[in-house]
């Protein structure tokens, strides 16, 4: 229903316009009337109506000046006027004002019921045209997204209708993109994007993954990622970033790199943001590889057994869908049995590594197998021997090398200590290391070294120290990331724990 407002200072024309219309059968609703300018405005700025009839000449606020502070506060709104013979002048400024219609008077019944019905017209025409407008809007940004999501996956192929989506003139504004992964709600994400100065975000699905590409109007530099990390170590979610390139088509690669930086951060339980640009340099991402090839080796690195074999059975059922002819599929299985060996060998820290010699692939094997069925077969069996040898190996020194890394950083974690530092003394690629600290402790490193950090200030805290300095004494010498820190993982602020004895022992129940 269309909600309708009378205002005039002719009681008789209110009564006989509330008593003698059947408002319902315009598809409307009086909702109020008033009998001078100031009470109307109050009346429909507190009822918003959708249609309001007002007399020219009345008390208080005059009918112009009605309709001038209506249209400032809600210019959907439709206005009719009432006007008196020898009122054209008035009329013309009212239709000016944006009023659609006028009643001479004296009104009469078939004057309401011609107006009545030539403004639910209009409005059903306009309300066609909004729902019109708002379609072809969803529409435009439904199109956007799938010749964005195109673009993620082919590139410079589909480069022309991506920019015709975008529109050439703001694609022309882009000089980088970058690709998020991973369920960052949009609001969220536009906010904490927000350092890295102008950009336009387009999200979308790309299978179970929740993908953004970022199109920069500006260059975006560290500083500005740095505190767009810092923005998304508050969000409950967990997110890898591609590299940032100045050519749009190579989103295909960032796109690829966001993948591996979202897997990478989903084992170790990160929450945040996890750049590519950071882990790229481990080598748990060989180049060259596809994703398939990456998704099984990124299992043997982190001991995925059940992934081992989900990835594997996926990779049979693309080398199936290709229908590759033999010698093709001979070439992708032996690739993926020497890397896949390779990398088994490269996840055995250094001592055992050497006394784990890089065995031959036996390719010749392979090379007499006339099905597919058989050649997978055979791949099986070669990747679940490299992950049974690795983990055997890596049983035998791991744990070692783990106890060596708790021990040192139990010794040193009061100190402004790197994982780098700690990856170094065990003598392990940084990267590795991190997967196999969570590995064998069920925590990351920075998880772990956090628990040491916090119980050592609660301890400090308890015997009276100020909250500054078991800040410090602790490793953290930013006063306010230390409180925000100590309060999310204890449930109260620094002060609060020491100053309050009885809460602080209900909070340490609380958390365990």
């Amino acid at each position: 229903m269309l909600r309708v407002v009378i205002c005039d200072d002719e009681y008789i024309v209110l009564e006989g316009l509330r008593s003698m219309i059947e408002w319902s059968d315009y598809g409307m609703s009086l909702a109020g009337t008033a009998e001078d300018g100031k009470t109307a405005l109050a009346l429909i700025r507190d009822l918003r109506p959708d249609i309001v009839m007002t007399d020219i000449r009345m008390p208080g606020i005059d009918g112009l000046r009605l309709i001038e502070l209506v249209m400032e506060v809600a210019p959907e709104t439709v206005c009719i006027v009432f006007s008196g013979f020898n009122e054209y002048e008035y009329v013309r400024t009212a239709m000016k004002l944006g009023v659609v219609d006028y009643l001479e008077k004296p009104i009469t019944l078939e004057k309401v019921d011609e107006a009545l019905r030539r403004t639910r017209e209009r409005i059903g025409r306009r309300e066609e045209l909004a729902a019109l407008r708002r379609a072809a809007e969803a529409n435009r940004e439904a199109m956007l997204e799938q010749a964005t999501l195109a673009l993620l996956r082919r590139g410079l192929e589909v480069l022309p209708r991506w920019r015709a989506c975008f529109g050439e003139a703001e694609a022309d504004r882009v000089v980088a993109v970058t690709v998020i992964a991973g369920e960052v709600p949009e609001g969220a994400l536009e906010n904490a994007l927000e350092p890295l100065g102008a950009s336009r975000t387009v999200v979308g699905a790309d299978g179970d993954e929740s993908l953004a590409a970022v199109f920069h109007f500006a260059w975006p530099d560290d500083a500005g990622w740095e505190e767009v990390r810092g923005r998304m170590s508050e969000l409950p979610d967990t997110a890898g970033a591609g590299g940032t390139y100045s050519v749009v088509a190579d989103v295909v690669r960032s796109r690829t790199e966001a993948l591996r930086a979202l897997r990478f951060a989903r084992f170790l339980e990160e929450r945040g943001l996890t750049r590519y640009a950071h882990i790229a340099e481990s080598g748990v991402f060989p180049e060259g590889l596809t994703d398939r090839e990456e998704a099984i080796l990124f299992d043997i690195r982190t001991g995925d057994k059940e992934g081992l074999l989900r990835d594997l059975d996926a990779f049979s059922r693309w080398m199936e869908q290709e229908r590759l002819d033999p010698e093709l599929a001979e070439q992708e299985i032996l690739k993926l049995a020497y890397v896949g060996r390779r990398s088994g060998r490269e996840t055995v820290p250094g001592a055992q590594r050497t006394a784990m010699p890089a065995a031959a692939v036996p390719h010749r094997e392979l090379a007499g197998m006339q099905t597919r069925d058989e050649m997978f077969r055979w791949l099986r069996e070669q990747l679940e021997t490299v992950f049974a040898k690795t983990a055997e190996e890596r049983q035998a020194s791991q744990h070692a090398a783990v106890a060596k890394a708790i021990d040192f950083i139990g010794r040193h974690f009061r100190r402004d200590l790197t994982l780098q530092e700690v990856a170094d003394h065990v003598g392990m690629n940084t990267t590795y290391f991190s997967l196999l600290f969570k590995e064998k402790t069920g925590a990351s490193y920075i998880k772990h070294v956090t628990r040491l950090r916090l119980d050592e200030a609660k301890l400090l805290l308890r015997e009276g120290k100020r909250v500054n300095e078991a800040s410090e004494a602790v490793g953290y010498y930013n006063y306010r990331h230390f409180t925000e820190l100590f309060k999310k993982h204890v449930g109260m602020t620094p002060g609060q724990y020491r100053d309050d004895p009885g809460a602080a022992t209900r909070k340490e129940a609380e958390h365990g």
